[in-house]
């Protein structure tokens, strides 16, 4: 979709020094950039990329000159020219229309504009908002309801019952709702816990391929609006994760786990049952926080056991002297020795 700098520094609310009129169409790294390609640079250390490109228009923070370019001022540059991408580029559909090949239960509602892609299967009572895609080989489970504008990439499972705001987006793989890890012992065996909650997903929730939420126990699984979850993620019974909260790769929450507002958390971090993580709380990747603890607001925490970041690197400082404090008592014993 073309836009002219003038209507993408308006739409990003960044200041245009330069030609207003010039007409961008697509978005680019400095390096693979043409005329109508938009590139940004971010700092410094990017000018010279970004002055050699091809591109005539650029986002850029105040003070970095960029002679003969068409400059988009916004303090914020990454976050501008994400915006302006989103404008610029038209995604790839994920089907078009209903194939013929795909199964819709009797009692299902499909809003207008919903396209099914081919073999999905849509259960009995689901709500489908208008403008969602589905793509092949989805499976939506009885009772789900799913809003406006929805993505739902190819095997995409839904069990039943759960239930998506607008403008989410599940990506290849994902499964939604499924029992949680839950059994009680006696009589020489486990037993199965009742896993009779839903999963509830707020609106423009991203979920990464191949992750996994499992539905609640007695009470419901919930992810709130705009929290981002990365590709294999795993998600326990029961666990609340609060709003615009970013999860990375491989990151595994047990049971009943709370994460506030804006929570960050590294990839391959591990969480016992019942964690709390307040607002703003953030999390180092390989991280292991023990169940039953609280990191507290805008705590930085890293390491197994999880502790503060200060202590973190404390500690690690001295285990990489560990082999020569090794050798200073192995030499120090001697001389006691003699």
């Amino acid at each position: 979709m073309k836009k002219t700098a003038k209507e993408l520094a308006a739409a990003v609310g960044a200041t245009l020094e330069g030609n207003g009129a010039l007409e961008l169409s697509a978005v680019a790294s400095p390096e693979r950039a043409g005329p109508r390609d938009l590139i940004y640079a971010d700092s410094a250390k990017n000018a010279s990329r970004a002055q050699a490109s091809a591109s005539t228009c650029v986002i850029a923070p105040p003070g970095l000159e960029l002679p003969a370019k068409s400059v988009l001022r916004s303090a914020t540059p990454k976050l501008a020219f994400a915006r302006a991408a989103a404008l610029l580029m038209e995604r790839t559909p994920i089907a078009t229309g209903v194939h013929s090949t795909a199964i819709v239960a009797a009692l299902a509602q499909i809003a207008p504009n919903v396209s099914i892609g081919p073999y999905a299967v849509i259960g009995e009572d689901v709500h489908i908002g208008e403008g969602t895609q589905i793509g092949p080989h989805v499976v939506i489970g009885a009772g789900c309801w799913i809003g406006k504008n929805c993505r739902i990439h190819a095997r995409v499972t839904l069990y039943n019952g759960v239930r998506l705001g607008d403008r989410v987006e599940l990506h290849s793989g994902a499964v939604i709702g499924a029992d949680g890890f839950g059994y009680a012992f006696g009589e020489g065996q486990h037993w199965k816990f009742p896993q009779t909650g839903i999963v509830e997903i707020g609106e423009d929730v991203e979920i990464g391929a191949n992750t996994t939420i499992d539905r609640g126990s007695l009470a419901d699984t919930r992810i709130a609006t705009g929290v981002k979850l990365d590709n294999l993620v795993h998600v326990g019974h029961n666990c609340e994760i609060g709003e615009h909260s970013v999860i990375a790769a491989q990151v595994g929450l047990s049971g009943s786990c709370t994460f506030g507002k804006n929570v960050v958390v590294g990839g391959q971090a591990g969480f016992g049952e019942r964690c709390k993580l307040e607002d703003g709380a953030i999390i180092g990747g390989q991280s292991g926080v023990l169940g039953g603890k609280t990191i507290h607001s805008g705590e930085t925490v890293w390491g197994t056991p999880a502790r503060s970041l200060e202590k973190f690197k404390e500690q690690f400082a001295w285990q990489t002297r560990l082999p020569e404090l090794a050798a200073r008592i192995k030499n120090l014993e001697s001389n006691v020795r003699k």
